[in-house]
């Protein structure tokens, strides 16, 4: 049984701590295989460009990819047609001194500040978006308030205006009729 559980973490002549490890260690030998089938190697910038999306895109994580990386950037050191300033240094993204249980420590406590880091752009981004809901309800009730047009906020202001506006009119007209009426010489009987 120990033995079958230590062969499942073999792969590629290397012995993984886990078996999903030795899993993606063998994916990424068939990603490999599948690459060197199908990559130019006379077109240098061709595989210059493989090259930097493997790294950008982090494809490669186990030994095996990384050693095929590092052949690739042995190839493009040594083309005269590259520059070897845009040959990009492979980035290793695991401690390399320490027990494991020493960088499992690391990792963990480098996922929780980064979980801290993320709790708190979540929180400034609520507080954000709270300032600016605050500034779209102000800015609301300055328009409704300052509007013309009869709303929830003035709309008794605006009929007794209108009713008064219109009172004033009725008073002028029936001014001007009993001028009329008296140029006329008209009597009420």
């Amino acid at each position: 049984m120990a033995e079958k559980y230590q062969t499942s973490r073999n792969a590629e002549g290397f012995f993984f701590l886990s078996a999903e490890d030795a899993g993606l260690a063998v994916t990424e030998r068939k990603q490999i295989e599948y690459l060197q089938d199908h990559l130019d190697y006379q077109q240098p910038q061709q595989v210059l460009a493989l090259y930097d999306k493997a790294l950008q895109e982090r494809i490669f994580k186990t030994p095996v990819g990384m050693i095929y990386l590092k052949q690739l950037q042995d190839f493009l050191l040594n083309q005269a047609e590259i520059d070897p300033a845009k040959v990009r240094m492979i980035p290793v993204y695991q401690p390399c001194v320490g027990s494991p249980r020493k960088s499992e420590g690391l990792r963990s406590s480098a996922n929780k500040t980064r979980k801290e880091q993320q709790r708190i752009l979540r929180l400034r981004l609520s507080v954000i978006l709270n300032v600016l809901l605050i500034i779209g309800v102000i800015a609301m009730f300055v328009i409704a308030i300052w509007s013309d047009r009869p709303n929830i906020l003035n709309y008794r202001t605006a009929i007794l205006n209108e009713y008064a506006s219109w009172q004033q009119e009725l008073s002028e007209r029936e001014q001007i009729i009993r001028e009329k009426e008296r140029e006329l010489k008209i009597s009420e009987e």
